[in-house]
């Protein structure tokens, strides 16, 4: 299906293609290695990425607002959003608990080998990665709430999100 003209099937299309790219990446998340995990995450961040294009694209301005409901094109596009902000912040927190065990075991190994320099730049190595990673929730926070701020604005008058507790 082309998408082109807006209508609903362009509204459907666009969000299958956004939620084919928001959806977890060909990659499983590699959290030993910082540099593709961040790679992984820039490719899950698409959807907050492309976010202001995809509300142009899929809701309406007014002289098209009888084409496509906008109401049901909001509620997908945000429940896609908060489903691709779940997902992510999943992977980064299982990161962090993974890098955390792994630094366990290599403090108590550093407590049996004082002396042991390789292990001692494990145990550095392992910290800067967490720092990293916890840092990346800071980043998720950032982006999240730009794209909510973004939705918000062009989605308030056509659909109301449900109350988060």
């Amino acid at each position: 299906m082309k998408c082109t003209a807006l209508n609903s099937r362009h509204a459907l299309c666009v969000f299958r293609t956004l939620q084919s790219n928001m959806a977890a990446p060909a990659r499983t998340l590699n959290c030993e290695d910082f540099s593709m995990f961040q790679e992984v995450l820039r490719v899950m961040r698409n959807i907050d990425d492309r976010i202001v294009h995809s509300l142009n694209t899929t809701v309406p301005t007014v002289s098209f607002s009888g084409k496509v409901d906008a109401s049901e094109t909001c509620k997908q596009l945000y429940e896609t959003m908060m489903e691709a902000h779940l997902t992510r912040d999943k992977a980064i927190k299982s990161c962090i608990g993974q890098t955390s065990e792994v630094m366990g075991q290599l403090r108590e190994e550093r407590a049996k080998d004082s002396d042991s320099l390789v292990l001692l730049r494990q145990l550095r190595k392992e910290q800067t990665k967490l720092k990293m990673m916890q840092s990346e929730l800071n980043v998720e926070e950032v982006v999240n709430d730009r794209s909510l701020k973004v939705f918000s604005e062009r989605c308030r008058i056509h659909y109301t999100p449900p109350k988060v507790k």
